[in-house]
């Protein structure tokens, strides 16, 4: 979901790294932090899970112009690839306004890359979104092994919808850029289309109307009622530009099991243990677990850390 801050006169937009374990995923974004000008980037920021990682930091590509005369700022993301972290994958995902799905051109691995794009459109469409209308981007990694699925058979089975696709080998470098450059290019043009070109409804549309004459109160109906998830969805639009702040974490937790939505609330306690273990608070970390299986007694990370 793209953040407009009229202040800063930024648009900050949001790109997940998807695909299969130990695909390149994490490869790619540490490559594209460690090539990138340094005033381009910002803090590469973990958060560990047990076997993989949740990577993420801001990126200014310095080449790609402007919106409506604002800077354009996208956050870089990548997912854990198994199974087993699928709450935090689909929590990844959220808000996300281009993927790139890295697929692992090993020999024996198709059925592997089948099965992550497929949990990919699974969880695209549980916030409404359709795998292809999204920006997407596909990239065959790996591409210097001795044994390595035919591209051919890759673009066959990995994308009939046929959109832009790049060879790579991730830890030299080869084919990271270009990937990233395509799906930017990508969301910002899907970003001006959906805007009238960017430069009318985006902007600010100048000093406020005079607010309208108060009418009598026995005429004035009577106000609207705010949408039951308008404080979670305020917490999420926060979230997305702070993915690490405890505090809103821990609100919008709050706000969950308030309202009884204890699947949100268990998603919400594992980052927040997550988080906590990546700064090295493992008591914190320890008491979540623990609360998390007295909401979900069957939850394996859980059960995996207590």
């Amino acid at each position: 979901m793209v953040q407009i801050n009229f202040a800063l006169r930024e648009v900050n937009c949001k790109i997940v790294y998807y695909g299969p374990g130990m695909s390149g995923k994490t490869t790619n974004l540490e490559m594209v932090h460690q090539k990138a000008p340094p005033e381009a980037t910002g803090e590469l920021t973990s958060i560990a899970t047990e076997g993989d990682r949740t990577l993420f930091f801001d990126f200014l590509p310095l080449d790609l112009g402007k919106v409506a005369g604002m800077t354009t700022k996208f956050q870089l993301y990548t997912v854990p690839g198994q199974q087993f972290y699928n709450s935090t994958r689909k929590l990844v995902l959220q808000g996300a306004d281009g993927v790139i799905f890295v697929a692992d051109s090993k020999k024996g691995k198709m059925e592997e890359n089948i099965e992550s794009l497929r949990n990919l459109q699974e969880n695209l469409a549980e916030y409404k979104l359709d795998i292809r209308s999204i920006p997407l981007v596909m990239q065959w990694n790996k591409r210097d092994l001795p044994e390595v699925i035919p591209v051919e058979l890759m673009e066959e089975k990995l994308n009939p919808m046929r959109v832009p696709s790049f060879e790579a080998v991730a830890f030299k470098g080869d084919g990271v850029f270009p990937t990233l450059k395509k799906l930017s290019t990508m969301v910002l043009e899907t970003l001006n289309k959906k805007h009238g070109g960017g430069r009318r409804s985006m902007a600010p549309s100048g000093p406020p109307r005079p607010a309208a004459p108060t009418p009598p109160p026995v005429a004035a109906p009577p106000p609207p009622t705010a949408p039951a998830d308008s404080k979670e969805q305020q917490l999420l639009a926060q979230l997305a530009a702070n993915p690490n702040d405890l505090k809103l974490r821990k609100e919008l937790l709050s706000h969950y099991l308030n309202t009884k939505q204890t699947q949100k609330a268990v998603e919400q306690l594992i980052l927040i243990a997550q988080i906590q273990e990546s700064r090295g608070n493992m008591a914190l970390a320890q008491k979540c677990y623990q609360y998390i299986l007295k909401l979900d007694p069957t939850n394996k990370i859980a059960q995996s850390k207590v």
